[in-house]
């Protein structure tokens, strides 16, 4: 078999220079050169892959979301809570919310944290990190155990968000 690997993600915009703003504000992406197609389109570098946004009519889809790492979730949670279009997405199978104004992170049995947001246009996003110990409480205070989500027996084999977990 060859070897298969994503190069990007589509999502939609309904307001691209609203969206392209989003993703270089809170997530520090930068606008790549990008081919003259008949619809608005911006590419963006995400880390050695690519985010390709495209301004249509549609509407995102309710539960389709893409995932992003970031080396500094603090910062990037910090960033998402300020931005004026971002909107926390609370997932409906754990009871939990807010706590002392904070919205929830989930952790994993694997240690890594999820965070959940729409995008401008609403499209659904998840921003990972891989160590829920290593962030700051004073920044990350409401931190939910992921009860939906069993840990592996004792023969079973870890399912980790991270491939080199």
């Amino acid at each position: 078999m060859s070897g298969t690997q994503y190069t990007h993600v589509s999502i939609l915009a309904t307001d691209l220079d609203a969206s392209v703003e989003f993703y270089e504000s809170v997530f520090g992406m930068e606008q790549i050169p990008t081919p003259g197609f008949d619809e608005p389109t911006q590419w963006l570098a995400c880390g050695d892959l690519q985010l390709h946004i495209v301004e249509r009519a549609d509407e995102p889809p309710a539960f389709n979301h893409h995932a992003l790492h970031v080396d500094d979730f603090e910062a990037v949670y910090e960033a998402i809570r300020a931005h004026e279009s971002a909107e926390v997405e609370l997932l409906p199978q754990i009871e939990t919310g807010y706590v002392d104004g904070e919205p929830p992170v989930y952790v994993l049995p694997s240690g890594a944290v999820q965070f959940y947001i729409r995008d401008p246009a609403g499209n659904l996003v998840e921003v990972n990190a891989p160590d829920a110990e290593a962030l700051d409480d004073g920044v990350v205070g409401n931190l939910v155990e992921r009860t939906d989500v069993a840990a592996p027996g004792p023969d079973e084999a870890a399912a980790p968000i991270y491939m080199d977990d």
